[in-house]
């Protein structure tokens, strides 16, 4: 054994005097050739997914033109149906984002709602609204900075500056710039329309289609513990409700008893309305408890009746993560001739065979809904967990 340490301490020795010599002088640098390196270019080794996306828009008049942003990636754009992307908002100081909404009476401007609005353990906030005139190009701050997840954005069809925030609040305490913005120049400045308490938010918006006067709002109490692992609102409380406003916003009516009986615990809520037969309101309660399910109203919000409560419906995650309603092209808005589709947080197969709705596969790819963006040719794109497209020339 002592003559094991002898050994030891010998070569410690040895190595402690080599690197002496080694720094007593300087070693000049090895030449090389930059020609070798020339033909040398970055190239993306993965991973092929890119994440969380729940923020994608297009323009219906362009339709090969999608905008898509990631939960912590920026936003994208393609002008060939997502062959290739281009990052447009890697000059701004977050990369998280919820919502991109595209004013449809000029392309040119987009609105951007940063923070992703999941309630989720490795979710990432974002610092207010930006908007850009120039189809993407350069990008303006508008406020709502504290509001820290931007959940959805509505842009008055006839009128570009008249826009909608749905502002889900900080994820992990209260925070008073919660609630359903209004901006009638542009965002230059909001006026918060809604609001319950500092605990609540504002999760999703949708307009009356063809009467944008008619605004319909969810609101979410939540909150997500630093240390929960598991995603969804860790803790709910009395504030969510489903809210309808007929004069632009400026009063609303809760609609919340008409839907459930209770609010104990209500989960988030998506609302969608179909567009062939407005006084149709779909609004999906995501999660697992009692008052989870998909529900439809005949009477623009009067009545509901819960129509779905499978847990493939409703999903296991942060509750529900919107959901679409189309009349089928071609078709008379007849009750069974619409399609739903939803957004849940993994891409799943989802169908319902009840005689108010038939199957329709994968929601993601086969149903317009606030995840995927569909054209009247046929190209959808599609954003769930990664971003798909799917071509059908017969539907």
């Amino acid at each position: 054994m002592i003559a094991v340490r002898r050994r030891a301490s010998k070569h410690l020795a040895c190595f402690i005097l080599g690197l002496t010599c080694l720094s007593s002088g300087t070693l000049p640098a090895q030449p090389f050739d930059q020609a070798l390196f020339a033909e040398m270019r970055w190239r993306c080794i993965g991973p092929s997914r890119g994440g969380r996306t729940v923020a994608i828009s297009g323009i219906p008049s362009q339709p090969n033109v999608f905008y898509m942003a990631a939960v912590n990636g920026g936003v994208w754009k393609t002008t060939d149906s997502g062959q290739e992307w281009t990052p447009i908002f890697d000059g701004q100081p977050t990369g998280s984002v919820g919502a991109i909404a595209i004013a449809p009476s000029d392309p040119k401007i987009i609105y951007v709602g940063c923070g992703e609005g999941l309630q989720r353990p490795d979710l990432a906030v974002g610092d207010g609204i930006y908007k850009s005139v120039d189809g993407g190009q350069s990008w303006k701050h508008l406020g709502l900075r504290d509001g820290q997840q931007i959940a959805s954005i509505l842009v008055d069809p006839t009128d570009a500056n008249r826009v909608f925030a749905a502002v889900l609040g900080h994820p992990y305490g209260a925070n008073p710039e919660r609630g359903v913005f209004r901006s009638r120049d542009g965002g230059e400045s909001w006026q918060r329309v809604l609001y319950r308490d500092e605990n609540t938010g504002a999760a999703d918006l949708a307009f009356e289609p063809g009467n944008p006067q008619t605004v319909y709002a969810s609101l979410w109490a939540a909150r997500v513990a630093p240390w929960e692992i598991r995603s969804g609102g860790s803790f709910t409380a009395r504030g969510s409700g489903l809210f309808k406003s007929t004069d632009g916003g400026t009063t609303w009516r809760e609609l919340t008893q008409a839907l459930v009986t209770t609010t104990e615990g209500l989960p988030r809520m998506g609302i969608a309305i179909a567009t062939g037969r407005p006084s149709r309101v779909y609004v999906l309660a995501g999660g697992t408890t009692p008052t989870s399910g998909l529900y439809r109203s005949d009477d623009g919000g009067e009545h509901f009746e819960r129509v779905h409560s499978a847990r493939r419906v409703t999903g296991t995650g942060p509750g529900a993560m919107g959901i679409g309603a189309c009349t089928l092209r071609g078709e008379s808005p007849a009750p069974d001739r619409e399609q739903w589709g939803l957004r849940l947080p993994r891409t799943i197969p989802t169908s319902s065979t009840s005689p108010t709705h038939r199957p329709i596969g994968r929601p993601t790819l086969d149903a317009p809904s606030p995840g995927s963006r569909a054209r009247p040719e046929g190209t959808t794109i599609s954003a769930s967990g990664s971003i798909r497209r799917i071509r059908e020339s017969s539907r």
